[in-house]
């Protein structure tokens, strides 16, 4: 129902506010940094494709050395942007994750049934590919690189289709990379990590539950968790389980409950515009007096205590991670050498075979079929103007595993196989193209009117 302004324009309601605006904030937000991605992609592909290539690789093995004597850490650019700064992504990652299983599309176990287990089938589907093509070669370990899904990418392959696709698969789509995400998450602590330093695991624990008593007795300080959060960084970066894991644990213990509930932010919100309104000033810029300066620095107060410390990390950590952490880290992993007279070779090569079929056929009929049968069993409905078609195109845009690929690639390749991660890389490029080609295509050209429709029917209702 609408709601006429003074103005005589529609007036948002406050559950549009809450909910759908935050999502349209970061779904475009997400589009942009899959722009980005792509734009760092070319960049880095030719640059490592010149004459100057030998620059793009000295770049990125250059060390760089953070403390004192005696007590330092001395590694490749390479591995600080790896295992240092995309510990935030996965912070943010864990963030995500948690906000959706409190308050989002995984809160609701009748909603969140479909996103997991078709993230499931698009996540098993795709690894029993893999290991089709490899099993019994040292090339085996990449079984978790066709797993996950790029939410940048593919909602910027929605995004160019613009009314044709209907909210409510976007939502979808992000829930299902979400779940994606932890899946992913998993493997790499499970799977892809080193032997393991015990004491400096335990060590690892403890701050751990150093993090979790701050939680407990209500602790809301950015500073405190951000410095925990980097000693147990540190303690985790030594024990052997891969880093960036620190970032989801950090995550689960931020805490959500606000200080102040609505109905008391409301009242002193009101009070301190009262004081500020009966000033002698203006109340224009530095022109305001003591009562008015006293009032906006407690409606400043008041408005970080009514946001969870979740909410105000995740939103600070959007930015900085779309827009610097995870480009910088597609151009010091992306560049690869495409050798004209032996593409063909590498393109047909186990590896190659295995991430490509995994993610573009893998991810199609595990996301489909995992979806029908639930749907078939009745533990689950399709969304409100969702068909089928719009299932079977959204197991095309999962086929895009690009940035989380890539990580796990990494990982499974060490610098003695490179020239598997090599030919991991070129796959992982040629899904990403193919994929978002023929998901595009396949949702352009089918179910237009209907999502048309819906998406008309959002927009006015919004």
């Amino acid at each position: 129902m609408l709601h006429k302004s003074a103005l005589g324009q529609p007036k948002t309601s406050a559950l549009t506010d809450i909910f759908v605006r935050p999502f349209q904030e970061f779904t475009r937000a997400t589009m942009s940094s899959g722009v980005l991605l792509l734009l760092c992609t070319i960049i880095a592909l030719l640059w490592a494709n010149t004459p100057f290539s030998q620059s793009y690789h000295t770049l990125w093995e250059h060390h760089f050395v953070v403390g004192f004597t005696g007590l330092q850490l001395n590694y490749p650019l390479r591995v600080w942007i790896n295992d240092g700064l995309m510990a935030l992504f996965f912070l943010l990652v864990g963030l995500e994750i948690k906000r959706e299983m409190l308050v989002g599309e995984l809160s609701q176990i009748r909603q969140a049934i479909l996103p997991i287990v078709a993230a499931l089938g698009g996540a098993t589907f795709p690894a029993l590919l893999y290991m089709a093509f490899t099993w019994g070669t040292p090339a085996s370990s990449g079984w978790g690189i066709p797993m996950a899904t790029d939410i940048a990418f593919a909602l910027g392959v929605l995004a160019l289709l613009g009314k044709r696709i209907p909210l409510a698969l976007k939502v979808s789509l992000t829930a299902l990379a979400i779940v994606d995400d932890l899946i992913a998450v998993l493997a790499i602590a499970l799977f892809y990590s080193q032997g393991i330093s015990w004491p400096a695991f335990f060590l690892g624990g403890v701050l751990l539950l150093v993090l979790l008593l701050c939680n407990l007795l209500g602790v809301r300080r950015r500073l405190a968790y951000g410095l925990l959060g980097f000693l147990l960084w540190l303690a985790i970066f030594s024990s052997g389980v891969h880093a960036t894991i620190t970032g989801v644990l950090v995550a689960l213990m931020i805490p959500v409950r606000s200080r102040l509930n609505a109905t008391t932010f409301v009242q002193q919100s009101q009070e301190m515009l009262a004081i500020f309104a009966q000033g002698r000033a203006p109340g224009l810029g530095l022109v305001m007096d003591e009562g008015q300066q006293a009032a906006v620095h407690a409606l400043e107060t008041h408005a970080e205590a009514i946001q969870a410390p979740l909410q105000r990390i995740e939103h600070a950590l959007h930015v900085p991670v779309s827009f610097a952490i995870l480009p910088l880290f597609v151009l010091a992993n992306a560049g690869v050498r495409l050798d004209i007279t032996s593409l063909a070779q590498v393109l047909f090569s186990p590896v190659s075979l295995g991430i490509v079929l995994g993610l573009l056929v893998g991810k199609q009929l595990g996301i489909l079929l995992f979806s029908w049968g639930v749907v078939k069993l009745k533990w689950a409905q399709l969304p409100p103007d969702i068909t089928w078609r719009h299932i079977y195109g959204m197991g095309w845009l999962g086929g895009i595993g690009f940035t989380m690929s890539l990580f796990i690639a990494d990982l499974a390749f060490a610098a003695s196989q490179s020239a598997l991660l090599d030919q991991a890389k070129i796959a992982i490029l040629l899904a990403l193209l193919l994929s978002s080609i023929g998901g595009f295509l396949f949702l352009r050209t089918g179910g237009a009117k209907q999502g048309q429709t819906a998406n008309e029917t959002s927009h006015s209702a919004y």
